[in-house]
């Protein structure tokens, strides 16, 4: 009987079976300034993630001064309880403006060849990974092995991005002083270069799910801030991408402070398109007020939060769980997306 066993766990671990996990943990978050308390980082570790992926604003530096920018990623970085989740997991993400170099900024930017030198030492990816080879800092990870393989899209939305026209009016209710966004009807967010390696990644028949990591949301369009919806055309695009790679896509984004779920549903795709928002390691608003974005599922989260997404593969497909998380273990919203639902 003994042999028998022991034949039966070669067998398995020959066949690669034990090496199947009943889930994958993935946790990110954004907006992370170095200058502030940096509680988050032990409830992120709680959690025990495979990969911690950055959404952008992973410090706030504003600055055309390299030096400046160093010091600060460093500061970051040297953080003992950041270094722990860097002993325990992947790290990987992209920019968003304040750590990119200036703020809203587009592919303007005169630093933003020298910026991107320090974002990808601060992720820890070395040359000569791809992404060194060309402009902008967009780049993937792939995780997991089999049918569990997980691709991390992570986009550039500032290198690229054509400018925007920040507009001041007095709202008539408040008489606060606003701002917001013209529409730049025809521009861009990604250039070419990105859009055909998108594309590319998309096309990888390998993997059973994709997160695309934007930094600037993806769905939410009804807000005077950044997002995509200030490129009309280039969101269109993005879009009809997803819908038209017929793949298992799940966004993350960013840079807005708060927490939330947008779905939204398309006539090519089987099931909805969800983009996770959490933003806000260190900071939120300081007041709230009524945002509209009917796209939105449950509520608005006005909290310090990370995201985490658990990845069960007991099923013939993913099932994948999106959790706000905050300080204190606080789970402050759920989203549930069984792609089971959707064969």
């Amino acid at each position: 009987m003994k042999s028998l066993w022991i034949a039966l766990a070669m067998l398995f671990c020959a066949s690669g079976l034990w090496a199947q996990s009943k889930e994958t943990i993935i946790a990110f978050g954004s907006c992370d300034d170095e200058d502030e308390p940096q509680e988050m980082w032990k409830e992120v570790i709680a959690q025990k993630p495979s990969v911690w992926i950055w959404g952008g604003d992973n410090v706030y530096a504003d600055t055309h001064d390299m030096a400046l920018l160093k010091a600060k990623y460093d500061k970051q970085k040297s953080n003992p309880e950041y270094q722990k989740l860097m002993r325990m997991c992947t790290i990987t993400g992209t920019w968003d403006d304040h750590d990119y170099g200036v703020n809203d900024g587009g592919k303007l930017y005169s630093k933003k060849n020298d910026s991107k030198k320090y974002l990808l030492d601060f992720l820890g990816i070395a040359e000569p990974s791809p992404v060194w080879e060309h402009d902008g800092v967009y780049h993937s990870l792939t995780i997991g092995k089999g049918k569990q393989k997980i691709k991390i899209i992570n986009l550039d939305t500032r290198s690229f991005r054509d400018t925007v026209i920040k507009v001041s009016s007095i709202d008539s209710l408040t008489q606060k002083k606003m701002t917001h966004y013209e529409k730049n009807v025809d521009g861009d967010v990604l250039g070419d270069a990105q859009w055909q390696w998108l594309s590319e990644e998309l096309n990888d028949a390998s993997i059973e799910l994709f997160i695309i990591n934007s930094s600037i949301q993806v769905i939410a369009a009804e807000h005077r801030f950044e997002k995509w919806a200030n490129f009309p055309a280039a969101r269109k695009r993005l879009l009809e991408m997803i819908a038209a790679s017929k793949k298992r896509v799940v966004i993350v984004s960013g840079d807005r402070h708060i927490a939330e779920f947008s779905k939204i549903e398309m006539p090519a795709m089987k099931y909805p398109l969800i983009d996770f928002t959490s933003s806000g390691i260190t900071h939120t608003w300081s007041e709230s007020w009524v945002e509209l974005n009917k796209h939105r599922v449950g509520d608005l989260v006005i909290q310090k939060t990370f995201g985490l997404i658990t990845v069960n593969w007991t099923g013939k497909e993913p099932k994948v769980t999106m959790q706000v998380r905050g300080l204190a273990k606080a789970p402050y919203a759920e989203y549930l997306l069984d792609f089971n639902l959707y064969r």
